[in-house]
């Protein structure tokens, strides 16, 4: 724990405003996922994020660059103003530092400064660590599930999977995601249905990788079409579960 702090004490999350800026999240891009050239985001669309009112936020360890988060605005049917969290990564080498907490806090600081109450993004199911940190730790809330949203990718660690993902919402001004922010998560509460996944879904053969996400996707979409909704994730050893309730 002391050498975690050490390097906590370190970390500085600092807004993206130049192109240099800009090109240091390729090899993050790299690292993190695996990109090929193809699926990067260019430097440029940071640019246009960062013009029009979203929010580019770099982290760093004394002065490396070892994360980033990118976020855009939009808008929904109903005129509703919020932000779409694009991507967000930490680089191998500085991830269980609390680094992914420390941009996402900050995202959160930032868009609440520019009247926006709500924040979007995506995530893939399978991956039970993202799932604890985004359901446990931020306190956002499971939308829709949408199969192969992104298609096959290069990425390692899609694993040349559909690109499933679960939507999330984390809505700002919300007590409750205040409570998780201060460290004071409710008690989890059991599910009436249950949806396991495996603690490293890029450990398990791809055939078996697929069963596992077809089963995934058929039971959140029939729990998500019942009207049920994510209460909750409880990390196991063999994995991770889903907690779903009326």
């Amino acid at each position: 724990m002391a050498e975690r702090e050490r390097h906590l004490g370190h970390v500085e999350i600092r807004r993206l405003r130049t192109l240099d800026e800009f090109d240091a999240t390729l090899p993050l891009q790299r690292q993190i996922w695996g990109f090929a050239e193809a699926d990067l985001v260019a430097p440029r669309l940071f640019a246009v994020f960062d013009h029009i009112g979203g929010s580019c936020l770099g982290a760093y360890l004394d002065d490396e660059i070892v994360g980033y988060a990118l976020a855009f605005s939009a808008i929904k049917p109903d005129c509703t103003p919020y932000w779409h969290s694009h991507m967000a990564g930490v680089a191998p080498h500085s991830q269980g530092l609390g680094v992914g907490r420390l941009l996402k806090v900050r995202q959160r600081s930032d868009a609440l400064a520019a009247g926006i109450d709500r924040i979007e993004w995506t995530f893939d199911p399978l991956q039970a660590r993202n799932a604890y940190f985004n359901i446990e730790k931020l306190g956002t809330e499971v939308g829709a599930y949408l199969p192969n949203f992104y298609g096959i990718t290069s990425s390692e660690l899609h694993g040349s999977l559909p690109t499933d993902r679960l939507v999330v919402s984390w809505n700002l001004r919300q007590p409750a995601v205040e409570s998780r922010l201060a460290g004071n998560p409710p008690p989890l509460q059991a599910g009436t249905v249950r949806i396991e996944i495996p603690a490293r879904i890029s450990a398990v053969p791809r055939d078996q990788a697929l069963r596992v996400q077809e089963r995934v996707r058929r039971q959140f979409a029939g729990s998500l079409g019942a009207g049920l909704r994510v209460t909750g994730f409880e990390r196991t050893a063999s994995g991770g579960i889903y907690h779903l309730n009326s």
